[in-house]
């Protein structure tokens, strides 16, 4: 079974306006509304390429219930942790530039903590957790390294998609994929990168500092895998960019799915690449027949 977490999960209102003024009265030319959050997004992602996945998290109000009945539709299986506070709304502004304005999120209490701790439990050995995204203001530092501390005494592997000391943190416990972007590999090590072959040594780093598997994602430059084996890249599928929201959690939802089947990186690498553009050229999160499309496309190169 693979089980996502989503701590900080939102409702992302989508809203066009054409040419922005700030201090003035603008309309929206479109707005739409979908359920948010990293661990969410994998486990919708995870749905449409025909693996099943328990999505946890916190969740309250009627912000909480939007999101809850969206997953039901869709059919996908949920063990939220009900909390007091409403669930927060992110507004994506989409005009001559995108703007994002992220709400804080609600604040947990010890009883709701205790509780998304006991539902993490029941995981077993083969499982796979997801742990995706920010966590609300609320919550102690440190609080994803326990609930590593869970998931590694009951025998699971675990994902880790955040950055900064979680991501550091939580090397030493092996997780099975770890996912940052150029840009936040870059300020993990305090440096800078000018090429792909600036980045080859702190692939090997993260390796050697524990991760099992590491993606690392270039936008424009395609993707970057490591493993024991090697390093790979693959090659940059073109298309209209459409939307930056998700792509990077549809590449961790391709690379699992595909990985939890057939333990074989290289190929759950190519699954990633496809699932990660078909996002990036999709309005919401990447269609089937979108990833369909791309798969033929992807083409991995091995670099080192």
């Amino acid at each position: 079974m693979i089980y996502t977490v989503t701590l900080n999960p939102s409702i992302d209102f989508i809203v066009r306006v054409d040419g922005l003024k700030l201090g003035d009265l603008n309309r929206m030319t479109e707005d739409f509304k979908l359920p948010g959050g990293k661990g969410i997004n994998v486990s919708r992602i995870l749905k449409r390429i025909d693996s099943n996945s328990t999505a946890l998290g916190f969740l309250g109000g009627f912000t909480g219930e939007f999101i809850s009945d969206w997953l039901k539709k869709e059919h996908i299986h949920t063990l939220f942790t009900k909390v007091y506070e409403d669930t927060r709304i992110n507004i994506k502004l989409k005009s001559d530039a995108e703007t994002e304005i992220n709400g804080l999120g609600p604040v947990i209490s010890n009883e709701e903590i205790n509780e998304l701790k006991q539902a993490l439990s029941t995981v077993e050995a083969g499982d796979i957790v997801v742990l995706s995204g920010s966590t609300p203001a609320s919550l102690r530092k440190g609080f994803y390294q326990e609930l590593i501390e869970i998931i590694r005494d009951k025998g699971a592997d675990f994902v880790i998609d955040t950055t900064g000391e979680d991501l550091k943190n939580a090397l030493s416990k092996e997780p099975l994929l770890i996912k940052p972007n150029n840009h936040e590999l870059a300020e993990l090590y305090q440096t800078t990168f000018e090429s792909v072959e600036d980045i080859i040594p702190y692939g090997r780093k993260l390796l050697a500092e524990g991760a099992q598997n590491v993606l690392i994602s270039m936008a424009g430059d395609g993707a970057l895998l490591f493993t024991k084996e090697g390093a790979y890249q693959s090659n940059v599928l073109v298309r209209p960019l459409k939307n930056s929201v998700g792509a990077g959690d549809s590449m961790i939802a391709g690379f699992i799915g595909s990985f939890s089947k057939h333990h074989d990186a290289v190929e759950a690498f190519k699954w990633g690449v496809a699932c990660g553009s078909a996002t990036a050229f999709s309005d919401d999160l990447a269609s089937r027949e979108m990833i369909d499309s791309l798969l033929p496309e992807v083409e991995i190169t091995k670099i080192d």
